[in-house]
């Protein structure tokens, strides 16, 4: 049995992590991808995670990227009326285009829905944006933190008395953005095996963020109460649900919302009397010092590993080299110690999708920028002399 994705091609047109990690979570599946960059010079300053690098001394470092494993590279100025004939080419013979362009950009390019669909009728296109294609926002420039902020999310992350707390790019970017235009391609290839017929995706990281609080969502359209950063049940206000500095300046997570948990973790630090308390929240803000005068007695590490086998939720908190030769995550394959013939080891993330029948796996590292120009151009019928003509008028790299 082959890849979920066998005999699925994929354009990115991506410059931007967002539209990275969709395009590996696909390929890792099988999707062929083939990422199409604009052609530029080595040591030409580039900005954004999106970027393939540049130049033959680049090698390592791109097989070091695992957002663009399994990916192939083409370098063509879409500007150009001879970069745009090979573009179409492409279209016509693949499955899905996804692009993060802002709205307007893929238009004024001629590589638009509207355009591609007369090329390939059959054609799935995904546009990740900011905002969407439509609204008042549309056409304003952002980034994971503008999208968050509108979508009522970064307002909630964070200790009541501070400035809200950024949560990476983790939001927005890759579980609002990336992974929801991963399940709308998906979504739409599945349609098509119905009705034959390809469609247009429009994935907004605003949009994404919001369905990401739906839970809040549904509380404050039950009882009306605005949710105040700090104050929610599962934003550091509550002892069941917190962190707590241990003996080494460490810290320890604690999890144990269901009465069963709670009450374990309660017989466990001698505080039985805090069970009945557990949804008392005139008593958190008591229970949560004294548990902090607890836990402030032991490391990190002793503590788990006195409650962990006593069916309490905890965990530690990591720093990242802690977390990537965690046991736990190393027996996930989480961590992979992957070897190239050239660098000898590269250490990637793992897939994190497991399929029993159809694992997905790494088939290729990281591409250069344009290495694989020549070989796509002459599957789509292109000769040496046009080639060669092409990169001389910078047409293609």
């Amino acid at each position: 049995m082959g890849l979920p994705l066998d005999g699925i091609r994929i354009i990115e047109l991506s410059r931007v992590l967002t539209g990275s990690y969709c395009t590996m979570l696909l390929g890792d599946m099988g999707a062929e991808i083939i990422k199409v960059d604009q052609p530029i010079k080595p040591g030409t300053p580039i900005w954004g995670g999106g970027w393939l690098p540049v130049g033959e001394d680049k090698r390592k470092e791109a097989a070091e990227t695992a957002l663009q494993r399994n990916k192939k590279s083409i370098a063509i100025d879409l500007s150009n009326e001879k970069g745009k004939d090979i573009f179409y080419k492409l279209a016509k013979n693949c499955d899905v285009i996804l692009e993060c362009y802002r709205p307007g950009v893929t238009k004024r390019l001629k590589i638009d829905y509207t355009t591609i669909k007369e090329i390939n009728p059959a054609l799935i296109y995904c546009s990740i944006t900011g905002y969407g294609q439509d609204g008042p926002y549309a056409t304003i420039p952002g980034h994971d933190i503008n999208y968050i902020s509108t979508a009522g999310v970064l307002g909630l992350i964070g200790p009541d008395s501070n400035k809200p707390v950024i949560p990476l790019n983790l939001i927005g970017d890759f579980a609002g953005g990336a992974v929801q235009a991963a399940l709308g391609i998906t979504l739409a290839i599945i349609a098509r095996q119905k009705s034959g017929l390809g469609q247009y995706i429009d994935i907004s990281m605003t949009d994404g963020s919001i369905s990401l609080i739906s839970f809040i969502l549904d509380q404050y359209f039950k009882n009306g109460i605005n949710p105040k950063r700090g104050e929610t049940l599962l934003a550091g206000i509550a002892p069941m649900y917190n962190l707590y500095k241990t003996a080494d300046s460490k810290y320890i997570s604690i999890g144990c919302l269901e009465p069963a948990l709670w009450a374990n973790l309660c017989k466990a630090l001698n505080k039985e009397d805090f069970i009945v308390k557990e949804w008392d929240t005139t008593q958190w803000a008591y229970m949560v010092k004294e548990f902090e005068s607890i836990f402030i007695t032991k490391t990190r590490d002793e503590w788990f590993d006195e409650l962990s086998n006593k069916d309490i939720a905890i965990s530690k908190v990591y720093d990242l080299d802690e977390a990537i030769n965690d046991r736990h995550v190393l027996a996930r394959n989480m961590i992979l110690n992957l070897y190239h013939d050239e660098f000898g080891l590269i250490r990637q993330p793992g897939i994190s999708i497991k399929l029993s029948e159809t694992p997905g796996c790494i088939r290729s590292y990281g591409p250069i920028c344009g290495e694989h120009t020549a070989e796509i151009l002459k599957e789509l019928g292109y000769n040496n002399d046009e080639l060669t003509k092409m990169k001389e008028e910078g047409v293609v790299a």
